[in-house]
């Protein structure tokens, strides 16, 4: 579990990206592994700028499931996930969907090649362009969105491919997600937590069963700097009880308290997600 820790830290955010474009590998070395990358979509569908009040998002369903995964699939991008919002009690292990909850997207590719390719050949694509023509062709006083946030993410050294659990290869209906992400005050600092992680954070949730998906270092986007993961279980109160293992394992509380991990964390925000059923995750 252990990993060179000092020649990691000493690399920064943008190095991470430049390094694995220079390596030669898709999606660059990580110890003579490949890693994926990741890019994140956050579809936002409450009233802001754009939109006078929230949009109803079928709009923006039928063209994802219609139009865009398909194209995906065309250039063997995937699986691509889709998901929306739950407001989560654990208390009661209750739940509800998110009102005007955004539409998450996570899509994986081989190399920061194959995602410039992939997006510039599927902006054309003919059956994507009839497919997805009313999404595409919505007029500016009905929009479908009110707007896209878009992450970029590499796969974490000690997690370097996106992992699913049976329950979500076999579309288990009540499957459900979680995915966190973690900001910090200082590159160094973000790099220090992602350090942690594959020191023995990420082999810790695998133990507990809490079946993480993936866990990427964000390279652009908003709030930067920070890392995102998404853990996952059959249903939620099976996701739930497994979280709660963690904190109390003996193997976290010696981690937590290690000098060399203090202050790596700004903040920690979670989302409970649940697949559309077009999602592919």
């Amino acid at each position: 579990m252990n990993m060179d820790r000092r020649t990691f830290l000493k690399s920064t955010l943008a190095t991470s990206a430049v390094h694995s474009l220079a390596s030669g590998a898709p999606g660059g070395s990580a110890g003579g592994m490949e890693r994926e990358f990741y890019e994140l979509r956050c579809y936002r569908m409450h009233a802001g700028t754009r939109l006078t009040t929230a949009v109803n998002p079928e709009r923006l369903h039928g063209y994802l499931a219609g139009a865009l995964l398909p194209a995906l699939k065309k250039h063997r991008v995937g699986p691509v996930g889709v998901f929306t919002e739950l407001t989560v009690d654990k208390a009661t292990g209750s739940s509800a969907p998110l009102v005007h909850s955004p539409v998450w997207m996570l899509t994986p590719f081989s190399s920061m090649e194959a995602f410039v390719r992939t997006s510039m050949e599927t902006v054309h694509d003919p059956e994507k362009q009839r497919a997805g023509r009313e999404y595409l062709h919505t007029p500016k006083s009905s929009p479908a969105f009110e707007r896209i946030d878009s992450w970029f993410l590499i796969a974490f050294p000690g997690h370097p491919y996106l992992q699913l659990p049976a329950f979500s290869r076999d579309r288990v209906p009540t499957r459900v997600f979680e995915m966190r992400d973690y900001e910090s005050h200082s590159e160094e600092r973000a790099l220090n937590k992602i350090a942690m992680f594959d020191d023995g954070e990420t082999a810790l949730m695998q133990d507990l069963g809490m079946s993480p998906v993936f866990y990427g270092q964000a390279l652009t986007g908003p709030d930067l700097p920070h890392m995102r993961y998404m853990t996952s279980g059959p249903d939620l109160a099976s996701h739930l009880a497994n979280w709660r293992k963690f904190g109390p394992d003996p193997r976290w509380e010696k981690m937590k308290n290690l000098p060399e991990y203090a202050d790596n964390t700004s903040r920690n925000t979670a989302r409970f997600l649940v697949p559309t059923a077009y999602s592919e995750i």
